[in-house]
């Protein structure tokens, strides 16, 4: 299993290099195997990485027809609530990716549901045995990915691969999430880490402190990490490297 940390000059370095990446791996899968699942994360960053992307989009090879978007988690609101993760990436990605609604997999919404639970294992059905080509995780300020969190029910051992998790320590406290498992079940992970806020967390999950979900992640081909220099701070020299 390959591991590489790569560290850029800012966040905007990091958005650009990504989507580039993101976009040209894509289109080598697709001449490769064909369809493409690749499993996408929310955050301002993430974000940022959507729009580079549509950006490239257009003077591409990429064939949206062989296209298939997940996402790591959720908020558990209504569907058409600005704060949904997927809802944020599709308005930006379909101005150029034209992608159909069949194939795009968004977690289930509140709306008129019982609970993230239930609509956890929907999810789960869903995903079936589908294997991500390429995952994207941002991680928080205290280590957690997707919606798993340290010290929360949610990092507890399973064997799932969708968990409803409650009392979040982060609002809203209703949310999906894919499982450690579940993420670990791609073939490349990539970590998108930015600012100054995530360096501590970046340094300790990198160094593997297993009390921390981001420690956790292992892709089962390769495993990068993309940080800016805010988040790079505090890592080690040898892990102090370009692209």
């Amino acid at each position: 299993m390959y591991r590489r940390i790569v560290r850029m000059a800012d966040a905007e370095q990091v958005a650009d290099i990504v989507a580039q990446r993101l976009l040209e791996r894509v289109i080598e899968l697709q001449d490769k195997r064909g369809v493409v699942h690749v499993c996408l994360t929310g955050g301002h960053t993430a974000n940022k990485v959507y729009e580079r992307l549509a950006e490239l989009v257009p003077e591409s090879d990429l064939d949206a027809s062989k296209l298939q978007l997940w996402w790591g988690d959720e908020r558990f609101i209504p569907a058409t609530d600005a704060e949904r993760n997927s809802l944020q990436a599709v308005t930006r990605l379909a101005r150029t990716v034209h992608i159909k609604s069949a194939d795009i997999h968004m977690m289930p919404a509140q709306d008129g549901r019982a609970d993230s639970h239930q609509c956890a294992a929907e999810y789960e059905t869903e995903l079936g045995d589908t294997v991500f080509d390429i995952t994207l995780v941002g991680v928080g300020p205290d280590g957690h990915v997707g919606s798993i969190f340290p010290d929360h029910p949610s990092f507890d051992a399973t064997n799932r691969l969708v968990v409803g998790v409650t009392e979040a320590p982060k609002p809203p406290s209703e949310r999906i999430s894919l499982t450690l498992p579940a993420m670990n079940r791609s073939e490349e992970i990539w970590v998108i880490t930015t600012g100054a806020a995530k360096a501590d967390a970046a340094a300790r999950a990198i160094a593997g402190e297993p009390s921390l979900p981001a420690s956790h992640l292992q892709g089962r081909q390769a495993t990068y990490w993309f940080l800016d220099a805010e988040a790079a701070v505090d890592l080690p020299e040898p892990y102090d490297c370009a692209l």
